[in-house]
């Protein structure tokens, strides 16, 4: 697999499998920030594409700029996940047996572009991140959104993004009609590898069951 939309890794099955996590990171992450997903999830009929985030930032790279100029960014790469997803299904996966997975910056990408499409996937799963226009997202959100498969979660530790501003906002989305599996824990901004890797793993093998 290969993209020119944006630079990514992939990373193959390993046995011949039609389906497809798409992986957005966070900001000052890259690619090789992710690297460690398919042995932790441990399944061999998973493919991997690792997307780049457009902008140099620091070692890594970013979706979007700070608060509070995050708008034209996030625009420009909901472009790019357009061109991107144009690529995949051109190289033969179908959006139907794809993942999207996004952490921080990868998460509100997901919530913004994948909320709007009119395109069929797998599951959407987005992870301490939060929404940049819940109301201008409500408005636009497509009956592919509210027909697929969401799960958010967030910690109640995050020094980062803060708990309670991302629930609200992922409740006024459910409220709204998009069906939205929320999960918090006590973490930080990370990955909680004792409770929510596990899930993530169940979740992903449930989807695709």
């Amino acid at each position: 697999m290969q993209t020119t939309a944006v630079k990514s890794e992939w990373i193959p099955a390993k046995i011949s499998s039609p389906k497809l996590i798409v992986v957005l990171h966070g900001r000052g992450d890259s690619p090789e920030g992710f690297r460690w997903l398919p042995s932790s999830l441990a399944a061999d009929d998973l493919n991997y594409l690792l997307l780049q985030a457009p902008d140099e930032y620091y070692t890594g790279f970013s979706w979007y700029d700070l608060p509070p100029n995050q708008g034209p960014g996030i625009l420009r790469s909901r472009a790019l996940i357009d061109q991107v997803m144009s690529e995949i299904t051109a190289q033969g996966f179908a959006t139907e047996d794809t993942v999207l997975f996004g952490f921080s910056q990868g998460c509100l990408m997901i919530m913004e572009w994948a909320a709007r499409t009119t395109l069929s996937f797998r599951a959407f799963i987005g992870l301490s991140g939060y929404v940049y226009d819940p109301e201008a997202l409500a408005k636009e959100m497509t009956p592919a959104a509210k027909s697929g498969k969401w799960l958010v979660t967030h910690g109640t530790f995050d020094d980062v993004l803060d708990f309670k501003v991302t629930e609200s906002q992922i409740q006024f989305l459910i409220a709204q009609g998009l069906p939205i599996v929320f999960k918090k824990y006590r973490k930080a901004h990370t990955i909680d590898e004792r409770e929510e890797l596990p899930m993530l793993r169940a979740f992903i093998q449930e989807v695709y069951a």
